[in-house]
């Protein structure tokens, strides 16, 4: 009895902090189109990474090896992300910062998806996809926000 008592409570506690737990599709983004409106913009490969969740392959997104000045945006919606003055080489394959241009566009998220616990990086303005963030990165902040070139658009200046 006490055990299946202990099973109740904690199959409540978890259904409860996952119900809290927003998911993409639950959430409310000032940029919002269907899946159909999107593919007119975006290209296949930036739909299936941006929209999707998906992955570039490692070393073939536009964005790796770049090493020009200037700022990236959001594939999707415009909005600028990071800054190459926080791009660093993290020999991944993918661009790498190790902070965003700010918190107000970049967000974090759980993602447990392929068998692995991971935090998703995502674009708080319209959910875009961007990448994962790992601590593993270089000094100020120790962070390694790895982006998908797919995700992202990039400006000189």
């Amino acid at each position: 009895m006490k055990s299946a008592f202990l099973f109740f409570v904690l199959f409540t506690a978890i259904t409860v902090q996952s119900c809290a737990q927003q998911q993409p599709s639950q959430q409310k983004f000032a940029v919002t189109k269907t899946n159909e409106e999107w593919k007119k913009i975006l290209t296949s490969g930036q739909f299936y990474v941006a929209r999707e969740a998906g992955t570039e392959r490692a070393f073939s997104g536009e964005y790796w090896d770049n090493h020009e000045k200037g700022t990236y945006f959001c594939v999707c919606c415009g909005v600028p992300l990071f800054s190459s003055t926080t791009k660093f080489e993290s020999g991944t394959g993918w661009p790498s910062f190790y902070a965003p241009l700010s918190k107000k566009y970049v967000g974090e998220r759980e993602d447990d998806s392929h068998g692995m616990q991971r935090t998703e990086v995502y674009c708080t303005n319209c959910g875009a996809h961007l990448g994962h963030l790992f601590n593993d990165g270089p000094a100020p902040t120790g962070l390694r926000y790895c982006m998908n070139s797919a995700s992202l658009n990039f400006k000189k200046g």
